[in-house]
């Protein structure tokens, strides 16, 4: 009988996780560190855009991911819009899980960016960007997302130096392809984030942004702090 229970204790222990961390915690806060940058080669409608973003699933310390991307970019005389043509390479940490237990993705991006301003303090801008993802263990994939911003300066009517601003947006993410390989699909619905913050205008081309990123997928809604740095130059 004891050796009977005892055999039962180890198959069942053999079917438990054993960091326990399977499903996420969507009431811990997570952490996003951002660093973006642009610039234009002199007086020319050429340039490049990128960024660097160190995601975690708590404050610190439990990787999301780790993204890194750039993109050359061309912004017409004749038009108020800017195209990119980039590529970003991303890893990607399981909840709770130690630093090597992880996937990469390499993705190909194309974007359209084009500000809108509204009245003297209402700075829309709408960011449509169509990517080519070849994530590890899974086939081709695409993605459509359609990001729609909006700045408002608070203590002045454009972005000076010294200058407080709400940042708002809200971003929709759309699957392509649908079949993943290996009899798996992914829904037609892939996220949604929805974003608020503070920023201040440091100096001309350098702000930064303090806020938070309520991230909701088809099976997960989670709270992310965001603080970013933007810089222009």
């Amino acid at each position: 009988m004891k050796k009977n229970l005892f055999l039962a204790l180890i198959a069942i222990a053999l079917f438990i996780p054993i960091n326990g961390n399977a499903q996420v915690d969507e009431d811990k806060l997570g952490a996003w560190y951002m660093y973006f940058f642009n610039t234009t080669f002199k007086e020319s409608s050429w340039g490049v855009q990128g960024d660097v973003q160190y995601r975690n699933w708590n404050l610190g310390g439990d990787l999301e991911q780790l993204l890194l991307r750039a993109g050359l970019t061309y912004k017409p005389k004749s038009a108020n819009v800017k195209f990119t043509l980039g590529y970003g390479h991303i890893t990607t940490g399981a909840f709770g899980t130690d630093e090597y237990d992880t996937t990469t993705e390499s993705r190909i991006y194309q974007e359209a960016l084009m500000p809108v301003r509204v009245g003297k303090r209402f700075y829309f801008t709408h960011r449509f960007r169509f990517e080519q993802r070849f994530v590890e263990d899974q086939d081709f994939r695409t993605r459509y997302r359609y990001n729609l911003f909006l700045n408002i300066p608070l203590n002045s009517a454009e972005f000076n130096p010294k200058t407080f601003y709400i940042a708002l947006y809200n971003e929709l993410f759309i699957n392509g392809q649908r079949d993943i390989g290996d009899d798996r699909e992914v829904e037609i619905f892939d996220r949604n984030r929805l974003y608020g913050a503070v920023g201040y205008m440091i100096k001309k081309g350098l702000k930064v942004q303090l806020g938070v990123m309520n991230q909701t997928t088809d099976n997960l809604n989670k709270n992310q702090l965001q603080l970013s740095l933007h810089h222009s130059f």
